[in-house]
């Protein structure tokens, strides 16, 4: 494996993870705002996609530069 590939790699690990944890931080103070369970989970699974997204639209935007 090359550096490159490497590289990718570990981006692609760190956009996941921040967006993981981005998302149970959202379904948690959701649930700690006395939401019910379902409405907590599509929290947090927004406030995943939305930062996925975040992550995605930056790195399109700095490939294509």
């Amino acid at each position: 494996m090359s550096n490159h590939s490497a590289l990718i790699l570990l981006a692609c690990f760190l956009a996941v993870l921040v967006a993981a944890l981005t998302g149970a931080e959202a379904g948690y103070l959701g649930r700690r705002d006395h939401a019910t369970y379902p409405a907590a989970l599509t929290r947090g699974a927004a406030a995943f996609g939305a930062t996925l997204l975040l992550f995605a639209s930056v790195a399109s935007t700095l490939i294509h530069r």
